[in-house]
């Protein structure tokens, strides 16, 4: 049994109705399709390396503490290996409504929260894998570690590992209550700690301080609502899902010959995106029309590997109203280097630290609270996971393209995810279908503006 940290229990504890909060990976293979039973033992043999798959979600009676796993005893990798095909011709267009409707249905809180769908079928011989996870599980960084672990790292695949595991009893609610009297925020071991950090960094702390006194302050100037759009407002349970990818020798002939890094250039084609969304709907695209949440990993190198959330944010305003390509980059760009010294990861990181001692059932209410009221200052989410750079394998077969999914939620009708793999950049959109029919003006708008720039970077050459 493990308690959920408290950003992994507000991941969980925010999903409603209409908002489904899984994160999602889609990878196409090089064909002939496996079986399942293939598939199944691939699965099988790397359980061992991966315990929260074979645990569930309970709840601590009366909220009195947060969420805890605990092992399920009727685990079946049955329950969440699917199998399907799509019809002739299998379109990448098919394939996009399948993911769709695939992550248009929230995963069953009464097993353990992922799903994985095989999807056989392709057009030029390919098939493709769905994985999808609730965020209460992972965040972005988790995620990739988590399919790295799934997949091999070559076409004879991997040495089997022993697999000891026993399901423990589940625990009763008594049980649940006594663990979390012992999760209760009465420990001040955080306070000796922070005093000995202080004693011992002093230098580190001071600046560590005002970065998060900082970063309250610039997350403080953003309560202000963003310009009034059609690209924020209520959104219903159905979600659309589109795919485009370029090359990172293009991102990054772009970057050499006009300056920046490769996440400048990206945010730079997703806001050429959302102009053309706004231009196309005759809505004038204004300074503040879009301001972005863009997660930001306060991963430690030596925890990579964990499966929980450990992030952080920043709120980037996306300079829609800039029409030149280069002036736009330009503007991304001082945008994002202003956000690198703005504190708002670290205010971000003091935020979620303190929701450790705040009781749980006062947290869960705090947050029910605050999201029944419509937020105004987040238009959309972008979010960069760099991806693993050497080619993976699915019984014997390459992984050729992998795609991200990110969630949407509270009156953000688009988000954006990007991840890279074997120098290729894959962009996700995902949408509310009944309000945002045009996601793929999105699309190409990404599209348009990285060939825009690549012209313009080899007229500099």
């Amino acid at each position: 049994m493990q308690t959920m940290s408290p950003l992994d229990s507000a991941f969980l504890r925010l999903e409603s109705r209409d908002t489904s909060l899984h994160i999602a990976a889609i990878g196409l293979f090089d064909g002939p399709a496996p079986t399942y039973s293939e598939i199944a033992d691939l699965v099988t043999a790397k359980l061992p390396l991966l315990p929260r798959y074979r645990q569930r979600v309970r709840e601590v009676p009366l909220r009195l503490g947060r969420p805890v796993w605990v092992d399920d005893p009727r685990f079946s990798l049955r329950n969440h290996l699917k199998h399907t095909a799509l019809p002739h011709p299998g379109s990448d267009t098919q394939l996009d409504e399948l993911v769709s409707r695939v992550m248009s249905q929230q995963l069953d809180r009464s097993r353990p929260l992922w799903d994985t769908w095989i999807v056989e079928g392709l057009e030029g011989d390919r098939w493709a894998l769905i994985t999808k996870v609730h965020h209460c599980m992972a965040d972005g960084i988790a995620a990739t570690d988590l399919l790295t672990t799934v997949l091999d790292r070559s076409p004879e695949g991997e040495p089997k590992i022993d697999d000891p595991w026993q399901a423990h009893d589940e625990p009763t609610g008594l049980q649940l209550l006594a663990s979390a009297v012992t999760t209760l925020p009465h420990d001040p071991g955080w306070l000796v700690n922070a005093v000995s950090q202080a004693l011992t960094h002093p230098r580190r702390t001071a600046v560590t301080a005002l970065l998060r006194l900082h970063g309250m302050l610039n997350f403080a100037e953003l309560a202000r609502p963003a310009t009034p759009s059609s690209l924020a407002g209520p959104i219903g349970s159905v979600r659309s899902w589109s795919k485009t990818q370029v090359t990172l020798d293009d991102v990054r002939l772009i970057k050499h010959a006009f300056g920046g890094t490769v996440n400048d250039v990206v945010l730079t084609a997703v806001t050429r995106g959302f102009r053309e969304v706004l231009l196309g709907r005759g809505e004038w695209p204004a300074r503040h029309a879009v301001r972005t949440l863009v997660p930001v990993s306060v991963r430690e190198a030596d925890e990579r590997g964990h499966l929980d959330n450990r992030v952080s944010a920043v709120v980037a305003e996306l300079p829609v109203h800039v029409s030149g390509p280069v002036a736009r980059l330009r503007a991304v760009r001082a945008e994002l280097d202003r956000l690198k010294t703005s504190g708002e990861p670290q205010a971000g990181e003091l935020v979620t630290g303190a929701a450790n001692y705040i009781p749980p059932l006062l947290l869960s209410a705090g947050l029910s609270g605050i999201f029944r009221v419509p937020q105004r200052f987040i238009v959309t989410v972008a979010t960069n996971v760099p991806g693993p750079s050497e080619p993976l394998y699915a019984v014997g077969r390459q992984l050729r393209e992998l795609y991200p999914y990110v969630p949407i939620a509270d009156r953000l009708r688009l988000g954006v995810a990007i991840s890279s793999y074997a120098d290729v950049l894959y962009f996700g959109v995902t949408a509310d279908r009944d309000s945002t029919p045009d996601a793929d003006v999105l699309v190409s708008g990404i599209e348009d503006a990285i060939r825009e720039l690549v012209k313009l970077a080899e007229a500099e050459d």
